[in-house]
C-alpha cells in the first residue's frame, strides 16, 4: 500500500521473500523488490546505497539473522544517518525453528546505536502506522514484530512518534510493556479478577526514543513498576527504565520480566513462553505476588 503511493519505496530481503511476506509486493511490483540472497550484511549496505540515491528502502530481515549485519547497520546506516527502514520479522520467541531463530536480542543490540529509532507495535494496527511514520523519517528506524497471526486493538489511540499509550488505568502499581507481548499482559491483568483495578498498564511502543514525559508521570504516581518484554532482560526495556529513573532521581521498586541470560531451546511457542514464565498465567501470578 505504501509502495503504491510512493514510487521511491523499494523492498529488500536476503532470501526470505515468502517468510517475511515480501513476495506480496514482489508479485505486484517485481521491479521494486530486490532479493539479494543469503547475505544479510549486503542487504543492509545495499539498502543504505539505495537510500543515499534517494530511494526509500524497507529492508525486511528476521531478527536473529539481522545479527549478521550489525557492523553494516552501524557503519553504513547509522553513522551517515540514512533513512533505512529495518522491518524485523520473527522478533521474540519463534517456536519450532530452534534455538538459532529466536529473536530475543534485537531490542538490546539496537538500543545503544546512535541515530537509531526502535519501535515495537503491540498490534497490527500499530505496525501499519509505524511503517507509515518510518516512510517520513530522516533517520534509520527499526520496527520489530513477532511471527504469527496479528492481533487488532483498534480501541487504542493512534501511534504518535516517540509516545507511549495507556492501555488501562490502575491504582497501586504499573506494568510497562513493549511489543506484542503487551497483548498477553493485557489478558493477564484481566484474569486477575478483583485485583484487576489495582494494576495500570502502558504500552511504551518506542524503545528509542523513550517517552520521557510518560515515564516522569508514571514515576511521580507509582512507586512500583514492572517491565515486560519478549527479549533478553539485559539491555532492553527494563534496563532503559532502570537507567532513566536512576538518572532522573526516581527510586521506584522495579521488577523486570523477560528472558534471563540464556539461549532458549527448541520448542513450541506456547511451551517456551511457559518455561520462561512469560505466558498469561505466569505473568498474572507475578503481578499478584508484586501486589502482595
Amino acid at each position: 500500500a505504501i509502495a503504491k503511493t510512493d514510487d521511491k519505496v523499494v523492498g529488500i530481503t536476503p532470501a526470505m521473500p515468502s517468510g517475511c511476506s515480501m513476495n506480496i509486493l514482489q508479485r505486484e511490483m517485481p521491479e521494486r523488490v530486490f532479493d539479494v540472497g543469503i547475505a544479510e550484511g549486503h542487504a543492509v549496505t545495499f539498502s543504505a546505497g539505495l537510500s543515499k540515491a534517494g530511494m526509500k528502502p524497507f529492508c525486511n530481515i528476521y531478527s536473529s539473522f539481522l545479527q549478521r549485519a550489525y557492523d553494516n547497520i552501524i557503519h553504513d546506516v547509522a553513522i551517515p544517518r540514512l533513512p533505512v527502514v529495518l522491518c524485523i520479522d520473527r522478533a521474540g520467541i519463534v517456536g519450532n525453528d530452534g534455538a538459532t531463530h529466536h529473536g530475543l536480542l534485537d531490542l538490546a543490540y539496537l538500543r545503544p546505536i546512535p541515530n537509531m529509532i526502535v519501535a515495537a507495535p503491540m498490534c497490527s494496527d500499530d505496525l501499519r502506522e509505524m511503517m507509515r511514520i518510518a516512510q517520513t523519517m530522516d533517520a534509520p528506524m527499526a520496527i520489530r514484530y513477532p511471527r504469527g497471526r496479528s492481533v487488532s486493538r483498534n480501541n487504542l489511540p493512534p501511534v504518535d512518534f516517540g509516545k507511549g499509550v495507556c492501555v488501562r488505568t490502575g491504582k497501586k502499581m504499573v506494568v510497562l510493556s513493549i511489543g506484542a507481548i503487551g497483548n498477553t499482559v493485557a489478558d493477564a491483568i484481566e484474569a486477575m479478577g478483583e485485583k484487576t483495578h489495582l494494576v495500570a498498564h502502558y504500552d511504551m511502543r518506542w524503545l528509542k526514543p523513550l517517552d520521557e514525559t510518560l515515564l516522569r508521570e508514571i514515576s511521580d504516581k507509582f512507586d512500583q513498576i514492572i517491565t515486560i518484554e519478549d527479549g533478553v532482560i539485559n539491555g532492553g526495556l527494563g534496563s532503559a527504565v532502570l537507567e532513566w529513573t536512576n538518572d532522573h532521581g526516581y527510586h521506584p521498586q522495579i521488577t523486570r520480566m523477560g528472558v534471563n541470560d540464556q539461549f532458549v531451546e527448541h520448542g513450541s511457542t506456547q511451551e517456551l513462553y511457559q518455561l520462561l514464565c512469560l505466558d498469561q498465567e505466569s505473568i498474572a501470578d507475578t503481578l499478584l505476588k508484586c501486589l502482595e
